[in-house]
């Protein structure tokens, strides 16, 4: 990515039922925009008696958006969603002032070997969608803005871009696009963006400024504006960033809120038993000692 500020390395974070990658938050970069936390999670094989089961847990002020690149998920939420998500596909689950909700092998999976590889997003909401009402939104992959241009494939997963506008229910001015290219190119994208700017280089490499860069690392570019790059044959990257909100954002364990008395009210509400549940539903992780990013 043309000048680049930060180049960030995928580092490894335990989630309880295996490792997955973190990008964000990282020490010096807490933020992208509105994007307050990334994991990369897999590519992760899992056996006949393995499976992805996260319990209950809590989310206040943001919005989740879950992508997966191999198998499936099903989400379940305090609000009566019961969605499987599948490759291409978005989950969109905005919490305001509180959802929880669960993550599983769907049955059909269960005892069976298979793969999980995706992108788990956390979107930080403007303050006055903070304590909003929470809901879900699951958008089909065919629904996705999807176009080629001189042989390099592009979607805009959420936000908008390229005068294009994703169906996600977004609430502030954001972008996050996937390119794909089959074969060597150069990529010059400025005009498109706004406000701050990152690059994941999923599979593959690009070159820019005379620098190379792996897969696995997130760039950062000291000006959305300055995203040019030649991207290698064979390589998948993910460009996310957007406006960025004025006031500052704290984030403990799941939680997300421009102040932090609203998060102890959380934490304490949640070890109270006063968030909502989800149906059919009864382990929920408990909160965890006190951990700040």
């Amino acid at each position: 990515m043309s000048n680049t500020k930060l180049i960030i390395e995928e580092r490894a974070a335990n989630i309880g039922n295996f490792m997955v990658g973190r990008l964000l938050p990282f020490r010096q970069k807490r933020m992208v925009g509105p994007f307050i936390f990334i994991d990369h999670m897999g590519p992760v094989s899992l056996n006949e008696e393995e499976n992805m089961d996260v319990a209950m847990h809590p989310h206040i002020g943001l919005s989740t958006l879950t992508f997966l690149f191999e198998r499936a998920i099903v989400h379940r939420d305090s609000m009566g969603s019961e969605v499987e998500i599948t490759p291409g596909a978005v989950n969109w689950m905005t919490s305001g002032k509180g959802a929880v909700h669960t993550e599983r092998t769907p049955e059909r999976l269960r005892h069976t070997s298979k793969k999980l590889h995706g992108l788990q997003i956390w979107v930080a909401l403007p303050i006055e969608d903070e304590l909003c009402e929470p809901s879900f939104t699951h958008i089909a992959a065919e629904e996705i803005p999807s176009w080629e241009d001189h042989g390099i494939q592009f979607k805009l997963i959420a936000g908008k871009a390229f005068g294009k506008t994703s169906p996600v229910p977004v609430y502030s001015s954001l972008y996050f696009i996937e390119i794909k290219a089959k074969e060597t190119q150069s990529i010059s994208i400025g005009e498109h963006l706004f406000g701050e700017s990152a690059l994941y280089i999923l599979e593959g490499s690009i070159t820019s400024d005379g620098y190379t860069y792996g897969s696995k690392q997130l760039l950062v570019a000291k000006e959305a504006t300055l995203c040019t790059f030649e991207i290698a044959a064979n390589s998948t990257v993910y460009i996310f960033g957007g406006e960025p909100f004025k006031e500052e954002r704290f984030i403990e364990w799941n939680f997300v809120a421009s102040d932090k008395n609203i998060i102890e009210k959380a934490k304490q509400d949640w070890e109270n038993n006063q968030f909502p549940t989800v149906p059919n539903e009864t382990v929920k992780i408990p909160l965890p000692k006190p951990r700040h990013f």
